[in-house]
């Protein structure tokens, strides 16, 4: 009987003995996890890579749709450093970042750390609440902000008429307040969203550390500035990342209220690419904006990456 085990025991050892000097096997075993994960390669190549070489390839062209591109170089970049709509564009993007990064990430920081209160009532029911325009229709959040903000019967001017006595004020036509009005919007949209990564983080930090500080005598700012908010860098980081890059791309809030409007006020760099591609059929001089606005995004995003300290070991 030991004999009869023995036998096929050693066989199999001698069969895998064989195998793993099988040259075939070997090169066989070594692709195998490449294959598993080949399927995002291939994804991303086709969604991402083969876009952004088109676009530059593009770019360097003047294209109406139809036909040929026609080889220009960089005649297409030439004309974006003059032009003056563009300029106007980059600025109000800029704009609208600083709007992003400078009031709604600290507004959300807020609003979490109160949702995140021991003892707040219906707790839930707020939380639905400030997430709930995230999931809104942007035609629909056009609707109503264009009744909010209508001049003559908008909420915005009923409730400045009854405390203050004034009213008729031109949200959406004029220049510095239609660029307000848009800010607004940002608030109101993205907040809660915002707010859910926070909160989701402010979950994650040890009651112990709120408790140690407490021992020490630390009052509710100290707590939050010592113990909170390095807590919340990581999250921190990757919120201040994502709101730069979403408000640097940013297109249905302006399209939909002002269109760009008035005097190219609110005109965004994505606005302009479209503008440019699908209105004025310059595909070659939309590939160009986009590819500068692409390497400005990435470019600051990576400082701001490091700025920030993501990615570096702790």
């Amino acid at each position: 009987m030991t004999t009869a085990v023995a036998g096929p025991n050693r066989a199999a050892r001698d069969s895998d003995r064989a195998g793993a000097t099988d040259p075939v096997r070997r090169r066989r075993h070594s692709w195998a996890p490449y294959l598993f994960i080949s399927p995002f390669y291939l994804l991303y190549a086709l969604f991402m890579l083969v876009p952004v070489a088109v676009s530059l390839w593009l770019s360097l062209t003047e294209w109406v749709g139809l036909g040929t591109p026609h080889w220009v170089g960089l005649r297409n970049y030439r004309l974006l450093a003059t032009d003056i709509s563009f300029h106007r564009a980059l600025g109000n993007t800029a704009v609208f970042v600083l709007v992003a990064v400078c009031v709604v990430v600290p507004l959300a920081l807020l609003i979490a750390q109160a949702l995140n209160t021991r003892g707040l009532r219906v707790r839930d029911l707020w939380r639905t609440a400030y997430f709930v325009p995230v999931v809104v229709s942007p035609i629909l959040v056009a609707l109503i902000f264009g009744l909010v903000f209508d001049r003559q019967f908008g909420l915005a001017n009923s409730v400045l008429r009854a405390l203050f006595g004034t009213g008729g004020v031109d949200w959406l036509g004029d220049p510095s307040l239609a660029k307000v009005s848009i800010a607004l919007v940002m608030l109101w949209r993205w907040t809660g969203y915002l707010t859910v990564f926070f909160l989701a983080g402010l979950q994650n930090v040890p009651r112990e550390l709120y408790e140690s500080a407490a021992l020490d005598g630390a009052g509710r700012l100290r707590t939050f500035t010592t113990v909170t908010l390095p807590a919340l860098k990581p999250v921190t980081a990757f919120v201040i990342v994502t709101s730069f890059i979403g408000a640097a791309q940013i297109f249905e809030e302006p399209y939909l209220l002002t269109g760009g409007g008035p005097a190219e006020s609110t005109l965004s760099v994505t606005m302009f690419i479209y503008r440019a591609a699908f209105q004025r059929q310059q595909f070659g001089y939309a590939a160009a904006a986009a590819v500068v606005l692409f390497v400005l995004v990435f470019g600051l995003s990576q400082l701001v990456n490091r700025l920030l300290g993501i990615g570096r070991a702790s």
